[in-house]
């Protein structure tokens, strides 16, 4: 069942997600107990807004629904990624290539400019037609330096199921929020009860 974010069942980031704007991507789709899903991406107007809280996108981008699928897409293959390095299995070349593609689809580095009266000054461009491929290209490197830095050791999935969502682990921590580790430590503690592994 997809839904919109509300209050009710907006989780806070998880630890790493507000150092890398990639691993909030790929924790933008959020599954429930009960089958119930929230897809934070799921509308334009969600998927500007979500790109917007992150600097990516003026808030008044009037994204449509081909940008939101494009960054639908490039979830899931940053997704697969995460998920091959926390398995310690091959990454998938689709998902590699769709990366790559992103990142050198525009140029992210600042230009050199120069203006009359100031003189020369770094700006990146931004036209209008390529706001969401700057967006990309900027999640797309940021996945990229976190799956080769140091922190990529730490990158796990959340030990909470039914949750989907990645983290930096840090001291014992296996879970994404408190709310998951409560239901991990709630449902040991029954299957102790019921004499269940």
């Amino acid at each position: 069942m997809e839904e919109t974010v509300t209050a009710d069942h907006a989780l806070p980031p998880a630890p790493g997600a507000e150092r890398y704007p990639s691993l909030a991507l790929a924790n933008s789709t959020i599954a429930l107990p009960g089958g119930h899903h929230i897809d934070q991406l799921g509308t334009p107007a969600s998927a500007n807004h979500w790109l917007t809280e992150r600097g990516l996108a003026p808030a008044d981008a009037g994204l449509r629904e081909m940008c939101a699928a494009q960054l639908r897409s490039l979830r899931e293959q940053i997704r697969a990624l995460f998920a091959s390095r926390v398995e310690g299995l091959p990454a998938l070349p689709a998902a590699l290539t769709a990366v790559n593609d992103a990142m050198t689809r525009v140029p992210t580095a600042p230009l050199l400019r120069w203006d009359d009266k100031s003189g020369p000054y770094r700006a990146t461009p931004h036209p209008t037609t390529q706001i969401v491929d700057h967006a990309l290209a900027a999640l797309a490197a940021d996945a990229a330096d976190l799956l080769t830095s140091p922190d990529a050791e730490r990158l796990t999935a959340c030990g909470s199921a039914p949750c989907t969502r990645y983290l930096l682990r840090h001291g014992r921590r296996h879970w994404c929020s408190t709310r998951c580790g409560d239901r991990a430590r709630a449902a040991r503690a029954y299957a102790r009860r019921t004499g269940r592994t």
